[in-house]
């Protein structure tokens, strides 16, 4: 069965209610999905999904420097390419062992349900139930054998929603749950003591899509949202963990790229209260965020300037900065062979695992590509 044979069947998958959450059974269980081809290119244009061969000028774009003290560089591999180039998936998530990539961009469209696995065992890429509705942009995180996907674009990078919904990840199925209190795409989805945050964003008006710092959380067991201490300096896109009991909000930006900000904010939750702490090397937005082997890795991102509708001064970012949060400082490694934004990137075993994302500034060019970077 291929992508679009998933995709088809959607109406076969099943929507059930809020009250199918209590009946949740085999957390981590791995269902038997269909494998899903490679991609035979690494590039796409948005515009028409049409194959795409990065110019010079749209390699020029890419930043690999940072002003970080250098530390162990690690190394990059490359892995199996994603079935389709996508971007603008907005984060992904990892259980059982396996990457979940939800929404994005794809195939000439910016309001796709895709819902592709990564299985790092055989490096291989599968077909799993899609989302209920498109969409780009959409906050993702994984808990207690659930994929939580929330809120999310329905235009490009415009027109927020509210829907969220939970996947359970051992019989392939969505279920809505309670909406968010307020709609908004970009926004950061954070798992910590039983509970789902959602931090940040951009909400309507659609002509202004302006950063929100909105700060709620969902109950999953009385399927209802509370309102939480707002993030200080309203932004999104940012990149997002949690760690010791904390959350931990890097970088992002304030409406667009042209005003990326190296912020560093964690929120206290016993408190419920933000502090600062030190600021990303490389102020980006659109970057990945992981937890490995107790650091921060941030990897990815753009940034440029909007002139008369036109993009200038574009980059997309390949560099890779560690936060120690023991010593609160940064580090630079190796950076990503491909530079993107908008990635999918999550931690599995020893290995960071990076996939898709935009290859130029904006969302013209999807990408294929899957990187890993390990220090081992």
């Amino acid at each position: 069965m291929d992508r679009r044979s998933i995709l088809l069947g959607a109406a076969t998958v099943g929507l059930a209610g809020p009250a199918a959450l209590g009946q949740h059974a085999g957390h981590g269980a791995a269902p038997a999905l269909p494998e899903a081809r490679p991609a035979p290119d690494p590039f796409t244009l948005l515009q028409g999904g049409a194959p795409h061969h990065l110019t010079g000028e749209q390699e020029a774009q890419r930043v690999l420097a940072s002003s970080a003290p250098a530390g162990e560089p690690g190394r990059w591999v490359p892995r199996a390419a994603m079935p389709i180039p996508r971007s603008e998936m907005a984060w992904s998530a990892a259980w059982a062992g396996r990457m979940h990539v939800v929404g994005g961009y794809g195939e000439g469209r910016v309001d796709r349900p895709y819902h592709h696995v990564y299985d790092p065992e055989g490096d291989r890429w599968l077909n799993a139930a899609p989302l209920p509705r498109g969409a780009n942009h959409v906050a993702v995180v994984a808990d207690a054998g659930r994929i939580y996907a929330l809120g999310g674009f329905t235009e490009q990078n415009r027109n927020s929603d509210a829907n969220a919904y939970a996947y359970e990840v051992g019989s392939d199925r969505w279920t809505r749950i309670a909406p968010l209190p307020r709609p908004r795409g970009a926004g950061a989805a954070v798992a910590l003591n039983g509970r789902i945050h959602l931090i940040g964003g951009a909400s309507n008006p659609t002509l202004e899509r302006a950063s929100v710092g909105w700060h709620e959380a969902y109950d999953p067991v009385s399927d209802t949202w509370s309102a939480l201490k707002p993030l200080p300096g309203a932004r999104d896109h940012v990149g997002s963990v949690a760690y010791g009991n904390r959350i931990h909000i890097i970088g992002g930006r304030f409406n667009t790229f042209e005003y990326n900000s190296p912020l560093h904010h964690a929120y206290l939750p016993d408190r419920d209260t933000w502090e600062e702490r030190a600021p990303l090397p490389t102020s980006r937005s659109g970057h990945g965020l992981v937890v490995y082997r107790d650091r921060f890795f941030a990897m990815g991102g753009e940034a440029g300037v909007i002139d008369r509708g036109r993009i200038t001064q574009a980059k997309v970012f390949g560099q890779m900065e560690s936060y120690d949060p023991k010593s609160d400082t940064w580090q630079s490694h190796a950076p990503m062979p491909t530079p993107r934004h908008a990635v999918a990137a999550v931690l599995i075993g020893d290995w960071i695992y990076v996939a898709g994302g935009g290859a130029v500034t904006g969302g013209a060019v999807q990408s294929a590509v899957h990187e890993a970077f390990t220090l081992s």
